[in-house]
């Protein structure tokens, strides 16, 4: 094999991975499920409030990350009311509890994911 066609097929094959990770990134920090969108280090969380139940998706640049062992606790702010919502793995990438937030609400999300530093992320409801 000659070297010199290696540069050019591998920056080919580079050209066309780039448009891919822009496609990753263009999601990066935009609610995917119509919740509110915190970050905490290598963590994004989306808090979605529907019908009483809270529902956190946790995601790394898009890709779940697994809440098997995980805990958390979500505190939601609203003028001088405070309520703390235990949080639970509930399959896949997401934790849940019992609650509910309305626009304006200050939340403060904790979460500790198996095997990994606890994450603190905080975001106002809309």
């Amino acid at each position: 094999m000659r070297t010199h066609h290696v540069l050019p097929i591998t920056a080919l094959l580079v050209a066309l991975g780039l448009p891919t990770a822009a496609l990753a990134h263009a999601e990066h920090g935009q609610p995917q499920f119509g919740g509110v969108v915190a970050e905490a280090g290598e963590a994004q969380f989306e808090v979605v409030g529907r019908d009483g139940k809270l529902v956190v998706h946790v995601t790394n640049h898009g890709a779940p990350l697994d809440t098997v062992g995980a805990t958390g606790k979500l505190t939601v702010l609203s003028g001088t009311n405070k309520q703390d919502i235990q949080l639970k793995p509930a399959g896949g990438n997401r934790l849940e509890g019992a609650g509910s937030y309305a626009a304006g609400a200050k939340l403060l999300l904790q979460v500790q994911l198996l095997g990994k530093k606890p994450l603190q992320a905080r975001a106002v409801a809309h």
